[in-house]
């Protein structure tokens, strides 16, 4: 490793291992040809990332260069992700096993929400979400930062969610911060994030566990860490099991050529060959076999109570 001074774990403030550096060039071509995004303007100015893990079990990038509009726009349209992930009909164990917790008139906000999908899991719940790409498009759904949010209506919910908006956030501990202002004494927190090691840390090149989208991945370990600094209460941790909205990556992992050697992302034609024969295989195996009943999922559910 080339001398560099190892960043501080963005939950804890300990000093990090280093895992690997990752080239922006890598990152810049596999966007371009993957999902037509050009990340040029966030991270073409920098040589490389750093992808470090920290002694709580977190793995995080530094620097910590998030996704900006216009690079969710190109992202999500890419593979109608926004639909995939919370549309009609779509069924999400997480959204499921959330809503059995909560009773009916609780005040739910939930943060990073998409098309509201969470809100049809619970329709007896007083549901309010924040998405500034799709606020004011849907009903209950503002174009609203937690930050302001929260600032506006202090103390005020009994449920506070984030499903898989964390690892996309350069300051994770801030964000929760936020999060739980908007939170009552005694209310819960939930948030899902990426899980490591997972299927998906399995495949070669894998881009949506990477900068400027993915930002860090969590175990149980961070997620009591976080718990610790925040003096909340763990309540629960699941593992999210996959669903059809999440199958593929589950078969894409299955396949995935054991290549890594700890090592995640790589400029090498096998490995770009490796990601393609994942995506292959996976997208049949999807569609012809059944997920199995013990499958691994590739996300992480923590419940905690705010004291």
């Amino acid at each position: 490793m080339t001398e560099s001074v190892a960043p501080l774990c963005p939950i804890t403030g300990q000093s990090a291992r280093w895992v690997q550096w990752l080239p922006t060039r890598t990152l810049r071509w596999l966007w371009r040809i993957g999902f037509h995004a050009d990340v040029d303007r966030l991270i073409g100015h920098l040589p490389r990332l750093g992808l470090w893990e920290s002694p709580a079990g977190l793995m995080f990038f530094d620097p910590p260069i998030a996704g900006d509009r216009k690079f969710y726009e190109d992202v999500y349209a890419a593979f109608g992700m926004h639909e995939r992930l919370s549309g009609e009909g779509v069924f999400r164990p997480d959204f499921v096993y959330v809503a059995e917790r909560l009773l009916p008139g609780m005040k739910v906000l939930d943060v990073g929400c998409g098309e509201g999908g969470l809100q049809r899991s619970m329709p007896n719940v007083d549901y309010w979400g924040l998405d500034m790409n799709f606020g004011g498009k849907r009903p209950r759904v503002l174009a609203e930062t937690i930050a302001d949010h929260a600032a506006q209506r202090p103390d005020y919910y009994d449920a506070v969610c984030a499903f898989q908006v964390t690892e996309h956030v350069a300051d994770p501990l801030g964000f929760v911060r936020d999060l739980l202002k908007a939170l009552k004494s005694g209310g819960q927190l939930v948030v899902s994030v990426p899980l490591w090691p997972a299927p998906v840390t399995t495949i070669p090149n894998f881009l949506l566990n990477a900068p400027p989208h993915h930002l860090s991945w969590w175990n149980e370990r961070a997620l009591r860490a976080l718990c610790d600094r925040l003096g909340l209460i763990c309540r629960d941790v699941w593992l999210i099991p996959p669903a059809r909205n999440s199958s593929i990556y589950y078969w894409m992992g299955r396949f995935a050529p054991k290549i890594g050697g700890g090592k995640y992302f790589r400029w090498r034609y096998r490995w770009h060959v490796g990601l393609l024969w994942s995506y292959l295989a996976g997208s049949v195996a999807d569609k012809v076999l059944p997920v199995p009943p013990d499958a691994a999922g590739s996300e992480i559910l923590l419940i905690a109570q705010k004291p």
